[in-house]
């Protein structure tokens, strides 16, 4: 069973994914990044593309028990 973990808990670096899934793509693995104090959310990356940036709150649950 995957549970979710707030991703305030993950370490830069880490992959996650947003969804419960064993076996993710590319386009479905995130890199947690650094914390933006301005906005309050961390900025984290698609791993397929790190142009595609997303700013996504420190309580939001995230899944990280995948195979990658």
């Amino acid at each position: 069973m995957n549970n979710p973990v707030p991703l305030k808990s993950l370490k830069k670096g880490d992959f996650f994914t947003k969804k419960s899934i064993d076996s993710p793509s590319d386009s479905q693995v995130w890199i947690r990044g650094e914390y933006d104090r301005s906005s309050k959310k961390f900025s984290c990356t698609r791993a397929s593309d790190f142009c595609d940036e997303q700013f996504i709150s420190g309580s939001k649950l995230v899944y990280t028990d995948f195979t990658y």
